[in-house]
């Protein structure tokens, strides 16, 4: 009987490798999918984490700047439409909704045309709120504001000298706007600094019950700020806002820029950066 033999010299046959078996089009299908699943990833975060905003006006002064871009947290409040992309609607309105602290720095849809706009938190549902002589009063008490060193602000592309600063000179040479300055303190000991020009026509709020459900804001820089003073239009004030429009918490300053820089020199990107305020926790 013959028997096929295999010389030591012969190499047995080569075994496929599945790591050099792939098409182009396999390739291109997995890179794809990593695509799809990158931006999933960056939607959920957006949507149910983190998300980014910036200051576009001097409202919020001195402790926002125009030229500071946020991170806001989305999930203090619960979810609505307002959370995800596109204000896309969710069943029942609003999920695990919950009402802010006295003090936060809240993000929320202007009610009339739909802006983000940013204040701080005075009034909640059921408080009593008055300004008179430009002070607040909460539920039948002052709240306590003491006069502090006013504060310097730097003039630079995006942030100019407003009505009721002055001009002055930095330690550096530069220029700055002088404002008058408090310190300002909420029950349970909130505190936060307020710019105060003097007499203006909203120095005056005649008592109001914060209505269920709605909150009552003001930006810190109380002479240049519309908020829950004035009545709802569109780019003007915001009246009582409805905690169905919050969009999250202020939560960190992730970047600042003077303005200055220009798209086509990244150099001036970094000449124009606020570094001393990017990382600060709000």
């Amino acid at each position: 009987m013959d028997v096929k033999t295999q010389s030591l010299g012969d190499a047995p046959p080569a075994a496929a490798d599945p790591r050099t078996d792939d098409t182009p089009g396999d390739s291109w299908g997995g890179f794809v999918w990593f695509l799809v699943k990158l931006l999933v990833a960056v939607l959920l975060f957006r949507t149910f984490v983190f998300a980014p905003f910036s200051i576009p006006s001097e409202s919020m002064l001195p402790r926002l700047m125009n030229g500071d871009y946020l991170l806001a947290a989305k999930w203090p409040y619960g979810f609505s439409r307002h959370s995800l992309p596109a204000d896309l609607p969710l069943p029942g309105g609003h999920l695990l909704a919950a009402t802010p602290e006295r003090g936060d720095i809240v993000i929320f849809k202007h009610p009339v045309d739909g802006r983000d706009y940013i204040k701080r938190v005075i009034g909640l549902p059921g408080d009593r709120v008055a300004v008179l002589g430009g002070e607040v009063v909460l539920d039948g008490a002052r709240l306590p504001r003491t006069r502090i060193g006013d504060a310097l602000v730097p003039l630079s592309p995006n942030t100019g000298c407003v009505w009721g600063g002055d001009l002055a000179a930095t330690r550096d040479g530069g220029a700055a706007c002088r404002y008058g300055r408090f310190r300002e303190t909420l029950p349970g000991g909130k505190t936060y600094e307020v710019l105060d020009f003097g007499p203006s026509p909203a120095d005056t709020y005649a008592e109001t019950v914060v209505p269920s459900g709605r909150l009552f804001v003001m930006g810190d820089n109380r002479d240049s700020s519309l908020d829950s003073r004035f009545e709802a239009s569109a780019g003007e004030g915001v009246g009582m806002v409805s905690q169905d429009l919050l969009v999250g918490r202020a939560a960190v300053i992730m970047w600042s820029t003077d303005g200055s820089a220009a798209w086509t020199n990244p150099i001036s990107w970094f000449a124009a950066a606020r570094w001393e305020r990017i990382g600060d926790l709000l």
